[in-house]
């Protein structure tokens, strides 16, 4: 995994104006050795517990806007202070975990380094945080709002209006048909087989074919 060492100056880079005391002051506090790493597919951070005299080790994707890095390092950090507090006798994302989670994140809204809508999907995340970061949808829909980099006709797909026909990353066609829980039934038009897709998932729209 290709990763980039940062000095924790660098981190202004990375994490809303505002933020940088109250991170580096958890960075230094729990001996965290914080990297960022490439974009990964399948997760948007991770942790690593201190073992053998080690520091405690966190990696956080570095394609993340501000507001997301900041969230997913709070996600890993209440990790950290679970396994600190209580090891491996209680779930990773038990009621311990969402109780320390859900604690950071009240106390990063009190620095108002939030946007609004921002601030109003977390308080609702604070009721009942979800198991991973990727597991918060509605979150994650806010937060990239606010991705400096768009993709030039990539839409994610709860955006798109139910029946859309649209192309997904491997060229293959769906459309869209309805919202199953968290994920979205759609149906491939070459064979007609159902499949379901995160919301997130990034899209192309097309024409409605005949």
């Amino acid at each position: 995994m290709s990763k980039v060492e940062h000095p924790l100056h660098a981190l202004n880079a990375f994490i809303p104006q505002g933020s940088f005391d109250a991170v580096v002051s958890l960075i230094n506090e729990y001996k965290v050795h914080l990297t960022v790493t490439k974009a990964r597919k399948s997760v948007l951070g991770d942790y690593r517990h201190a073992s053998r005299g080690a520091h405690h080790k966190i990696t956080v994707n570095g394609n993340l806007n501000q507001y997301e890095f900041l969230i997913t390092l709070l996600h890993e950090l209440a990790h950290l202070l679970c396994f600190e507090q209580f090891g491996n006798r209680v779930e990773a994302h038990g009621r311990e975990w969402k109780n320390m989670y859900g604690h950071l994140l009240h106390s990063f809204i009190q620095l108002d380094i939030f946007p609004a809508d921002i601030k109003k999907s977390l308080h609702k995340t604070l009721l009942n945080p979800a198991a991973t970061a990727n597991g918060e949808t509605d979150l994650l829909l806010v937060l990239r709002r606010y991705n400096t980099i768009k993709k030039e006709g990539v839409v994610v797909l709860a955006h798109l209006p139910d029946g859309t026909h649209f192309e997904e990353a491997k060229g293959r066609v769906f459309r869209k048909l309805k919202l199953r829980r968290k994920r979205i039934e759609c149906v491939e038009l070459s064979t007609g087989h159902i499949y379901l897709f995160s919301a997130l998932t990034e899209v192309k729209p097309l024409e409605k074919r005949a």
